[in-house]
């Protein structure tokens, strides 16, 4: 019964961060986003590099700056994976909102996280995003797929 209580404590713990951490997102603060982030983090994310290495706020909050108004979000399919003192988290994301330039942004990707347990407190260590592409050998991101399913939106 104390390993249960003690795992969902952990699981509550790291759903309050992801919370924090897409309230920080969806609010432009790259200093607050960045903080639920390990020192040593490493980012797959969708615009380039391929790889990013640690926490980046300057060019965070260049990409928050070409956003009017708040970034919209929603999330389906979520997964979460505990075992010790580290994580996965897995799930589709939607972004929604409008650039600067005008540009309607609506957009589901896939995300994954890994989060580590530091000091009392769980960061995310390692995170994947991705668009899937056509495979007909144009490699054509394709940006306008929806889930299949209505998963529960959590």
């Amino acid at each position: 019964m104390k390993d249960e209580t003690n795992a969902r404590h952990e699981e509550e713990a790291v759903i309050a961060m992801l919370m924090m951490r897409a309230k920080a997102i969806g609010e432009k603060n790259a200093e607050e986003a960045l903080s639920y982030e390990a020192e040593d983090s490493v980012e797959f994310s969708l615009a380039p590099p391929l790889v990013s290495n640690g926490k980046d706020a300057a060019g965070l909050q260049t990409w928050f700056d070409s956003w009017e108004g708040p970034i919209g979000g929603e999330v389906r399919d979520a997964r979460l994976t505990l075992g010790g003192d580290v994580a996965f988290w897995s799930g589709l994301l939607r972004m929604t909102g409008t650039k600067t330039d005008g540009a309607e942004v609506d957009l589901w990707f896939r995300q994954t996280l890994g989060l580590v347990k530091r000091d009392g407190r769980w960061l995310v260590a390692h995170q994947h995003a991705s668009v899937p592409f056509a495979m007909d050998g144009s490699g054509r991101a394709l940006l306008d797929l929806k889930p299949q399913t209505a998963g529960p939106v959590e």
